[in-house]
């Protein structure tokens, strides 16, 4: 699953075998390269007993791309640089300002779906909740009040389910007409059908208006991106979202993404671009820091050589650990992950690949005994 989300996207934190891309900042540079990935192979011998000598099955997977000594050997000076730190600290203030200043709430929201967008929202936690709050209670002036206005209703709704508010899917009612589709007037508002088609992924069960305003949202911005090109921030985040929906996006890899995107848009805001470009090459020392520790883990224990019959995929494994927690702060959360993850690839090429019927039903037993062991140990823990 990690190899396929490294091969969804062009760009990422951790770099492997490739042409180095260089980006500057502030007299320094970040760089990013595009990865490949070693494809598994299909089971080869089967499992056979005869004599009491056992012939393994084997799927031949290839070994790891990600060399002990390169992995250990990524590092960028954005943590223990204390220049890099007051300068975030004084964008952040920036930022904060703008939630202060900021009166209009449509420019509100706007402004936290850039921020979380950018990957930033960890850093404006109690800011956001404050709009959204705000926003929330003030529903008869806010700015889905405006009954024509189908981006910023669909904006609203989709940062509010996504915080936790309750908002009903009868806000869109009145842009559908009496048969249920969109209105007419509604066909070439990419804007708005954009949101409405990101919205329509926070729907609930048995919401049926948004099950069908998703379909024909997606129709429409199908038609859109083939008459209408002349916008590119926009026909990029429509391609983007056709192929795969914002809700179901990892965090980080779409923050790295839209950086690249929101410096093309003409009326972006530089403090914020700023800050999100600093920011993510602090978060991704961070990941690098915490992908060394894994990898020196991972060599110490030796079940990479030990089991070759395994997987041996610290890197996608650690990448699942980044999709699962993605605020940067919890690193021992990530280590934690991570390790626990390796180790259920391992178990489960045991069970898939390796072992015969008699030893898994062994070892599954005293994993079940241990279990039941272990189980008072943990409920007398968490009291």
């Amino acid at each position: 699953m990690a190899s396929c989300m490294f091969n969804s996207f062009s760009i990422c934190s951790f770099p492997v075998q490739s042409k180095w891309k260089h980006f500057s900042y502030h007299g320094s540079s970040f760089r990013r390269l595009n990865v490949t990935f070693a494809s598994r192979c299909k089971a080869t011998n089967k499992i056979s007993v005869e004599d009491n000598i056992v012939i393994r099955r084997s799927a031949d997977y290839h070994p790891p791309i990600w060399d002990y000594d390169y992995v250990q050997s990524l590092r960028n000076d954005f943590v223990q640089d204390e220049s890099y730190k007051e300068r975030s600290s004084k964008l952040k203030e920036d930022v904060r300002m703008m939630f202060e200043n900021v009166v209009d709430p449509l420019e509100k929201l706007e402004l936290i779906d850039t921020i979380q967008r950018l990957g930033l929202s960890y850093h404006f936690g109690d800011e956001i909740k404050k709009t959204l709050k705000n926003i929330s209670i003030d529903r008869s002036s806010n700015v889905a009040s405006n009954k024509d206005n189908l981006y910023a209703t669909a904006l609203e709704f989709r940062l509010l389910r996504q915080h936790g508010y309750k908002v009903n899917q009868d806000v869109f009612a009145c842009f559908m007409d009496e048969v249920g589709d969109i209105k007419a007037s509604h066909n070439q508002d990419c804007k708005g059908l954009l949101n409405l088609y990101e919205a329509s992924y926070h729907l609930l069960e048995g919401e049926t208006i948004l099950e069908n305003a998703r379909k024909l949202a997606a129709k429409l911005l199908k038609q859109c991106l083939k008459e209408n090109n002349d916008h590119q921030y926009l026909w990029m985040l429509v391609e983007h979202a056709l192929v795969l929906p914002l809700h179901w996006r990892m965090p980080r890899l779409e923050a790295r993404w839209f950086i690249d995107v929101y410096e093309k848009k003409k009326d972006k805001n530089p403090i914020i671009l700023e800050l999100a470009i600093l920011d993510y090459n602090i978060v991704q020392s961070m990941h690098q820091d915490d992908l060394r520790y894994a990898s020196t883990w991972w060599k110490e224990l030796g079940l990479g050589k030990t089991m070759s019959f395994a997987r041996d995929r610290l890197m996608e494994n650690f990448l699942w650990s980044v999709g699962m927690i993605n605020t940067p702060q919890d690193g021992k959360g990530r280590r934690i992950q991570t390790k626990v993850n390796a180790l259920i690839t391992v178990i489960d090429d045991v069970y898939d690949v390796y072992g015969t019927l008699d030893e898994l039903e062994l070892f599954t037993d005293v994993v079940e005994r241990l279990y039941e062991n272990m189980l008072p140990c943990a409920l007398q823990f968490r009291k």
